[in-house]
């Protein structure tokens, strides 16, 4: 197969490869540069810039698009065949590795979603750069087990890309609710002290409430939410905040090497979720509006202008490390190198800690009670 036959792919498949143009392998994309390497002859070929830019796509215009299969088969799989070695791999992703001799493919995704991808964050930081994260993590854990600092092998290592919907808006918003100013009253009690009835004041503290009403306004940019439910959305919110600042036009070549998943929250979905994230900050917004010392906001109504969306593909590794037996998974942000994820603790420092925590507190109350 010739040079041009294997970059365009595979006919009837939707997905295509990148050989080298040194030695005829597969080239995948390298994290932490603009190019493709070969992971056999380490020659380097730039992923060519393309002249459009990331842009915003209007909520009207979604709701145009007809909706398209997901895939050529009815169970959201499709077949790659390997222009390397002809085999048939079976995968619902948009990027995958031939299952017999590991080429890197990529599919269409524009033949096979209903919303292609706007925008991709490439992998930043490669497989040991991310092992690095993992050490500096491990080694950082309170209270994990004195071995697990020395772990710096991942037993499995998997780049994927994660896609998420961005969400634009402006947003009006009217509301109603209370304004509590503190103010204090001069109280006057008895109590008993040395065994004789004493008279005191004290100053108590009252809240008044006014009713009151207003407007407040926002720009959003950028609302982020997962278009995946295939990892825990509460984890991936831990790996913000991303550059999204640094993402690119998507382009295919930043895919091969790297599995890509193909989102199953549908972009109305997302707008749901986008707007339960507004909603907390326009709350926010209104207790700053409203002032005073406690705020109320009883009733909320907010209009949507200027609302656009996209799909964009997110850099993960996750990894797992054995301990003790045990398989343990953490992600890295591919960009940041924010580590999240499980770590094994060790029961003998909890158990220390507590005896020390303990010991202290005798000995602030010995100290207390020799003093008097």
């Amino acid at each position: 197969m010739n040079t041009d036959e294997q970059n365009a792919g595979t006919p009837g498949t939707g997905s295509r490869s990148y050989p080298c143009q040194a030695c005829g392998a597969t080239v995948v994309f390298a994290p932490g540069s603009d190019a493709m390497r070969c992971p056999y002859c380490g020659h380097e070929q730039a992923v060519a810039p393309v002249s459009r830019e990331v842009r915003e796509h209007s909520f009207d215009e979604l709701a145009a698009l007809p909706v398209k299969p997901r895939s050529s088969t009815a169970d959201g799989i499709r077949t790659y065949v390997c222009p390397g070695c002809g085999a048939h791999t079976e995968s619902d992703d948009l990027s995958a590795h031939c299952q017999f001799c590991a080429t890197a493919l990529v599919a269409e995704s524009d033949a096979t979603e209903r919303v292609p991808p706007e925008a991709v964050v490439p992998f930043g930081l490669d497989r040991d750069a991310a092992r690095d994260a993992l050490r500096t993590w491990t080694s950082s854990r309170w209270f994990a087990p004195s071995r697990l600092k020395k772990v710096s092998e991942a037993e499995t290592f998997k780049g994927s890309y994660l896609p998420h919907w961005t969400y634009d808006a402006q947003t009006d918003s009217s509301y109603q609710g209370r304004r509590g100013d503190y103010y204090y009253v001069t109280e006057t009690y008895t109590t008993t002290e040395n065994g004789e009835s004493v008279t005191k004041t004290r100053q108590v503290r009252h809240t008044r409430w006014t009713p009151v009403s207003g407007r407040v306004s926002r720009a959003f940019d950028d609302v982020l939410v997962a278009g995946t439910t295939h990892v825990d959305h509460e984890q991936l919110d831990k790996l913000t905040p991303w550059p999204l600042e640094e993402a690119k036009p998507f382009q295919a070549e930043y895919l091969a090497g790297f599995q890509t998943v193909r989102y199953d929250v549908e972009p109305e979905d997302g707008l749901v979720t986008a707007k339960e994230r507004m909603a907390a900050v326009i709350t926010s917004d209104c207790r700053a509006d409203i002032g005073g010392d406690e705020q109320r906001v009883t009733a909320l109504d907010t209009r949507y202008s200027a609302l656009t969306f996209k799909l964009m593909l997110l850099p993960v590794w996750f990894l797992t490390y054995l301990y003790a037996g045990t398989s343990w998974q953490v992600m890295v942000n591919a960009r940041t190198a924010e580590v999240i994820g499980e770590r094994p603790y060790s029961k003998a420092k909890i158990a220390a800690a507590v005896v020390c925590g303990l010991a202290l507190a005798a000995l602030i109350v010995f100290l207390v009670m020799t003093r008097k």
